[in-house]
């Protein structure tokens, strides 16, 4: 089944996609800058994503994906970084266009950042050899950082938005690493990570999830900046 990767990027795009056109939701008003923070996240994550395969911290089946590789991984990789991050931003918007009240105050918001500041810099230190761990939590930590500095009202939407998100991250992740299928699309090196899975998903995942849609709400902010125009309320 050498085309699930690609069915699984495709089938995250389709609803999104088709959805932008509806009238309320507007979402194809955001697709200049969604598509700068597409192309900006995609400078970030796929020399990491490269570089990690080179070096057999992950990998892929080939098994589950065409066997068109570019640049050392898989074109649906690279489809990865458009199609989940398109349908994510997608998600995000339009829950704060269907539940406008749910905001997290600015006390609030300090505290979960702080909170999870604080847990990353402490697993940076207990887990330095371990290169997805420490990767992973410091770029979270320097986006974290430049968020609440520049943009910190993304993070009054986005830590309860992405709880949501966490049900289709779930489901995609948990299939793309074996959850229902024999073997992993994406395989891990299991002494560059904390070996702890949920369901068969690193935790390293969820950091790492966080961080890439974080990522495109952020620079979609820096294309709105740079225009002129109103940035996230």
């Amino acid at each position: 089944m050498n085309y699930l990767y690609l069915l699984l990027d495709l089938g995250s795009l389709s609803i999104p996609f088709l959805f932008s056109f509806h009238p309320k939701l507007a979402f194809t008003k955001q697709w200049k800058p969604l598509f700068f923070g597409i192309f900006c996240s995609m400078a970030l994550y796929i020399p990491w994503d490269i570089l990690f395969t080179q070096n057999e911290i992950w990998g892929f089946n080939s098994s589950y994906f065409l066997n068109v590789p570019l640049l050392s991984i898989p074109i649906e990789e690279w489809l990865f970084f458009i199609c989940i991050p398109y349908a994510c931003v997608f998600m995000h918007h339009s829950l704060i266009i269907l539940f406008p009240k749910l905001k997290l105050e600015t006390k609030q918001v300090k505290v979960i950042t702080g909170f999870l500041l604080t847990i990353l810099i402490i697993v940076c230190f207990m887990y330095y050899d371990k290169w997805y761990t420490l990767v992973n939590n410091v770029y979270a930590i320097l986006l974290l950082l430049v968020t609440i500095k520049w943009f910190p009202k993304i993070l009054n939407t986005y830590f309860w938005t992405f709880m949501v998100m966490l049900i289709p991250f779930f489901i995609i992740n948990g299939i793309l690493t074996g959850s229902l299928i024999e073997d992993e699309v994406v395989w891990y090196n299991n002494f560059e990570n904390l070996g702890i899975r949920l369901w068969t998903i690193p935790i390293e995942d969820s950091i790492y999830a966080f961080s890439l849609i974080l990522s495109n709400l952020f620079f979609m902010e820096v294309y709105k900046r740079l225009l002129g125009k109103q940035v996230i309320d």
